[in-house]
């Protein structure tokens, strides 16, 4: 063979040996997102890693989902870029927006915009002891409220007050839901709050094999939490959602909702959004909380703007959002005396 054709061959061969290396290593053109989820134990974590599958799938941007402390440091990530979307609990993004409760040393951050409300978050209180039936029996004993500052924390303390108790009321532990779960079946705690879409793995695994109680929060306790804050809603845990679990138990919930970076495109947030709603019964195949993703639901919370690619994906659908950031219907938070203490990891 001639030199020279053996010269072309060789450059032709070191041509497309970097043509494939760009393209394997710098995704193909695509673009790239970060994707804060939770906690391993939590339903963010799991349900996170099936979303970043259909966006990946479906909107052409290689999306990452990644294990969090939950909804603070995602917001917080996000505003940083090192995220470009995350899971926020509705109240929690409320505080960001604003400044408060966790985000009162920090301050407020307008940089995230909501692409959708995704499915209930719900504020689940569960033991191993048969004789703690209400919240005020909480009183004296060891109780796992989330970690310092999280968004578990605070709903751990919005239900304390709603029942008349104050953190000094109880003996207070700051734990991860597998922590949580871990210190629960090994008695080093007798209660323990969970905020995240019911059935969660952690309690499910303990009523397959130690047996829990879930502790009803109704009544005047849920009533004057919901006259407090507005952000919460009642919800039902239906009979059967757990092993053992024989009868409804009565509660409160926020919204697990997926924010994304105010400055991302229009048109990849557009993408994003359909790729997820053109495709919930798919999705609910690989994961139960699938079976909320509608765009009525998505477009249920409403107090802070919109992407605006999102609201394109939903005025498709009949539905208009508010994407005004100066417009933006912010609440003043909660008034219970425990207001400006500081403590998630959905």
């Amino acid at each position: 063979m001639k030199k020279s054709v053996l010269k072309k061959i060789t450059v032709f061969v070191a041509v497309m040996t970097m043509v494939v290396t760009c393209l394997s290593g710098c995704g193909g053109g695509k673009k790239r997102m970060m994707f804060g989820t939770g906690g391993t134990a939590g339903t963010y974590y799991a349900y996170g890693g099936v979303l970043a599958q259909y966006m990946r799938n479906y909107a052409g941007v290689r999306v990452t989902a990644v294990s969090t402390g939950g909804s603070k440091v995602n917001i917080q990530s996000v505003q940083d870029g090192d995220y470009q979307l995350g899971f926020a609990q509705s109240d929690v993004m409320t505080y960001a927006w604003n400044g408060t409760r966790s985000f009162e040393e920090d301050g407020a951050t307008h940089d995230f915009r909501v692409l959708g409300s995704l499915y209930n978050e719900t504020v689940q209180l569960f033991t191993m002891d048969p004789d703690i039936k209400t919240v005020s029996d909480l009183k004296g004993k060891d109780v796992s409220i989330g970690a310092s500052g999280s968004g578990v924390y605070f709903n751990a303390l919005d239900v304390l007050e709603g029942a008349g108790l104050g953190i000094n009321d109880i003996n207070p532990q700051y734990q991860s839901f597998e922590d949580s779960k871990e210190a629960l079946k090994d008695g080093r705690i007798d209660a323990a709050f969970i905020v995240a879409g019911a059935p969660t793995s952690a309690i499910t695994e303990l009523a397959t094999t130690n047996g829990v109680y879930l502790v009803n929060i109704n009544g005047e306790v849920r009533d004057r939490i919901m006259e407090e804050c507005s952000y919460y809603e009642p919800l039902t845990i239906p009979a059967g959602t757990y092993p053992g679990q024989d009868e409804d138990v009565e509660t409160i919930t926020v919204k697990a909702v997926l924010i994304v970076s105010a400055d991302a495109d229009e048109d990849t947030v557009y993408r994003l959004t359909a790729a997820l709603f053109d495709h919930a019964d798919e999705i609910t195949q690989e994961n139960a909380k699938g079976s909320e993703l509608s765009v009525e639901n998505a477009t249920s919370v409403q107090t802070l703007p919109f992407h605006k690619g999102a609201a394109r994906y939903y005025a498709e659908h009949g539905i208009t959002v508010n994407t005004d950031e100066s417009s933006a219907k912010t609440e003043p938070g909660n008034t219970f005396s425990e207001a400006s203490d500081s403590s998630e990891n959905n």
